[in-house]
């Protein structure tokens, strides 16, 4: 999986607020209902708190948006110690307890970072839930029993804790998926029954590794899958798979409903993958969304957000500004709604290009 570049987007200020009254002009006095609904005594309504879903069989609660830790690595550009500790501060206040990182993200200074940031929150650690992954490094690929093995106790120390909740084999389509089945999720259910991992999980970008896998272990074997860039406003392949991955009992975990920056108005880094018709397309997307005053980062968010199917989207954040502004897109779906006239506008402009992606990975035999 590639890192995955954060969120920003501006949040438009409260529309419950109330209207000052004019002094000058005279006012209608208060319904009976009005003063007691008002009085200090009426109970107030509570505020609106982030969503916490179920994670597959796992019994596992995770925030709808999860924190995508990529750009505590400084994948995207230097982030101060002090500044990651007040993102994951705020994230964990707001309601995000389901935390993500890798060894690959930005040579394990993602996880080093991550684990000093957790460590400053001083709560349980009970009170939040961990991945983490193996497979996938800076130095390439190996997903060898002695490699993932040897992984987990490296990840473990780096992020100062005794255990992860789950414990992911990254970007499995770039090894032979039978050595993912034979060799690397055996190895993986020992670390499991170890205690090092919770769960365990894989991931990657095409669709089809996970019924590949999912075929050809036992029921429960796997716990968690993490799919990216298939369940955003230009390509929602992974709803398709849904009922199968229920059926499986498997958690579903969604990341980068951005497309990895297509779906921003500054779109996407020139490293991006996807086609240059996909890329002008969702350009054209963006401008609309510009034009009429719309931001179609927000959008992309909620969108992703909408389907209850999906435990937990992971975005990537790396301040408190996009961690509040982020929570506050979650909260305003869950009480207004998302702008599904807007929405429309998008969808017709991506439909040529709807569910168009990339290659990755290796030639599978």
């Amino acid at each position: 999986m590639y890192p995955l570049p954060s969120v920003t987007f501006c949040i438009p200020s409260n529309p419950n607020r109330k209207p000052q009254l004019n002094p000058n002009k005279a006012q209608t006095p208060p319904a009976l209902s009005t003063i007691m609904s008002s009085s200090p005594t009426a109970p107030e309504t509570p505020p609106p708190t982030l969503e916490r879903r179920e994670l597959g069989n796992t019994g596992l609660k995770v925030s709808c948006i999860g924190f995508g830790a990529s750009p505590l690595g400084n994948v995207f550009g230097p982030v101060s110690d002090r500044d990651a500790v007040a993102a994951v501060r705020a994230a964990f206040s707001l309601g995000i307890n389901f935390f993500d990182t890798s060894p690959y993200y930005g040579g394990t200074l993602s996880e080093k970072v991550l684990g000093k940031c957790l460590k400053a929150l001083e709560v349980p650690r009970s009170e939040y839930i961990v991945a983490t992954k193996c497979g996938r490094y800076v130095e390439g690929f190996d997903f060898s029993s002695e490699r993932v093995t040897r992984s987990i106790g490296e990840s473990l120390a780096r992020l100062q804790l005794d255990y992860v909740d789950i414990f992911h084999c990254h970007d499995i389509e770039f090894a032979s998926l039978d050595q993912i089945v034979n060799e690397t999720i055996p190895a993986l259910q020992k670390i499991k029954e170890s205690g090092k991992a919770r769960f365990i999980g894989i991931t990657g970008l095409p669709l089809n590794i996970f019924t590949y896998v999912l075929d050809r272990v036992s029921p429960g074997t796997v716990d968690v899958i993490l799919s990216y860039c298939h369940y955003s406003i230009n390509d929602s392949a992974l709803e398709e798979l849904l009922p199968y991955l229920k059926s499986k009992g498997v958690g579903i975990i969604s990341a980068s409903p951005l497309s990895m920056g297509l779906l921003t108005e500054n779109g996407p880094p020139d490293w991006h993958p996807a086609p240059t018709e996909l890329k002008v397309a969702c350009q054209a997307a963006a401008a609309y969304c510009k034009e009429n005053e719309k931001n179609i980062s927000k959008l992309a968010l909620q969108y992703s957000l909408s389907n209850r199917g999906i435990s937990s989207v992971l975005v990537g954040m790396n301040s408190v500004r996009q961690v509040e502004e982020n929570v506050a897109a979650a909260l305003e779906l869950a009480t207004v709604g998302k702008d599904e006239t807007t929405l429309s506008e998008v969808e017709a402009i991506l439909k040529p290009v709807k569910n168009k992606t990339w290659p990755s990975g290796i030639q599978q035999t």
